[in-house]
């Protein structure tokens, strides 16, 4: 794998992980668009690149957002081992837990349909257009318009983590994006913008590294090709540093603007597949 390509898909991961525009979806339109075959078929191949990602993604989130990780672990921890109350940051830490259970079970029960949808180019564009519109809308509903009223991360409650764990999971499908449909169904419970993109982002991480741990131990019992390593670090790489980059400019942003940017992004993108596949030029 060259070099510049792991460069490439790195930042792909690492962006796209958390602004709503769909990680798995744009790793696949990438190489798609430009060609690239670094791969030859190769599952097992690509799938220890993904473990690759997301363990630098993981890492560029974990960095961003240390502090409340470390909040709600201690919180948590603590509750559970009876060293300290139940007060509400223990109750979000294992309700952050709780949401990521939905997404797991469907992953491990639906992995090979969903590796075979992965490949349907044009079921990415559409997706991307659906659940970017979906966003739109719950986004500008009139309960969720007034977002200086709007609930806080402090409200998180186990409804929430069960509704939006149960969305988080229809991301498995590329193009859908997993902080897209997460910060959709958290506009629709009236969380604030600010608050709604913390949650989807602190909602990630269980799932982020619980999917690389399940992918990383067959990586380890495979083997990994000696060869790839610097394609392998230089996409880890490039995935920590803008996934960092990521989570800290979309949280920045939200604070005075609305997702709609993102909306018209992934309508143009997805109406640009479609384009491309209808005209026949890819």
């Amino acid at each position: 794998m060259p070099i510049f390509h792991a460069i490439v898909l790195g930042i792909t991961q690492g962006l796209a992980e958390f602004l709503p525009i769909s990680s798995s979806g744009h790793l696949e339109l990438v190489p798609w668009l430009f060609g690239w075959d670094d791969f030859d078929g190769d599952t097992d191949l690509e799938n220890a690149f993904d473990v690759a990602l997301h363990v630098g993604t993981l890492v560029g989130a974990l960095a961003y957002l240390w502090s409340d990780v470390v909040k709600y672990t201690v919180a948590g921890l603590g509750a559970a081992t009876k060293r300290r109350e139940w007060d509400q940051d223990a109750r979000i830490a294992w309700f952050l837990l709780a949401s990521a259970v939905p997404a797991a079970i469907a992953g491990v029960l639906l992995e090979d349909l969903l590796l075979d949808l992965g490949e349907n180019v044009g079921m990415i564009a559409v997706l991307l257009i659906v659940f970017g519109l979906l966003l739109l809308v719950a986004d500008r509903l009139p309960a969720a318009r007034g977002d200086s009223t709007g609930r806080q991360v402090e409200e998180f409650s186990l409804r929430d983590a069960v509704l939006m764990g149960a969305g988080q999971a229809c991301a498995l499908l590329p193009g859908v994006s997993r902080s897209g449909v997460t910060i959709t169904f958290g506009r629709a419970l009236h969380f604030d913008r600010n608050s709604t993109a913390r949650i989807a982002f602190l909602m990630s991480l269980p799932l982020i590294a619980g999917a690389g741990l399940y992918r990383g131990l067959t990586v380890m019992r495979d083997g990994f090709p000696s060869e790839l390593a610097g394609g392998f670090i230089a996409g880890m790489l490039a995935a920590a540093v803008t996934g960092w980059v990521a989570v800290w400019g979309t949280l920045k942003f939200v604070r005075s603007r609305t997702f709609t940017p993102f909306v018209v992004y992934r309508i143009a993108a997805g109406l640009f597949v479609l384009s491309l596949l209808a005209t026949n030029v890819r």
